[in-house]
C-alpha cells in the first residue's frame, strides 16, 4: 500500500487480508487446493482478493456473541473497507475488499 502511495491503509488492508485469509483457512480450505491472495490497484480502486476451492460456501457475517472468539471477522471487513463482495471463480470462489482510491 505504501508503494502505490497509500501508507494510511495498510493496516487497515493487512487486517483486512489476515481476516479474509483466516476465513479462507477455516471455511474455504481442501486438502491439496490452494488458497490464493492478490493485491491490486487501479486509478480508481484499491482491491485485495482471497480465493479458494469451496465456492458453496459462501461468506456470511454473523453476530458474534459477547464472549465468542469467532463472528467480528466479516464485520470488521465491512467496517474497514469501503466495500467487500464474493464472486464465483471456475473452481471455487473469490472474496474481495476494496477501498475508492482519492483523486
Amino acid at each position: 500500500m505504501a508503494e502505490w502511495g497509500h501508507p494510511d491503509l495498510a493496516g487497515d488492508a493487512a487486517l483486512v487480508v489476515s481476516e479474509l485469509l483466516t476465513n479462507a483457512f477455516l471455511h474455504g480450505s481442501l486438502r491439496d487446493r490452494l488458497i490464493r491472495v492478490h493485491l491490486h490497484t487501479t486509478d480508481a480502486t484499491l482491491r485485495v482478493e482471497v480465493s479458494d476451492p469451496r465456492g458453496e460456501r459462501l461468506p456470511s457475517p454473523r453476530p458474534a456473541e459477547d464472549v465468542g472468539q469467532f463472528g467480528r471477522g466479516l464485520s470488521l471487513v465491512s467496517a474497514l473497507a469501503d466495500r467487500w463482495g464474493c464472486a464465483p471463480r471456475s473452481v471455487g470462489k473469490t472474496v474481495y475488499a476494496e477501498w475508492d482510491r482519492p483523486t
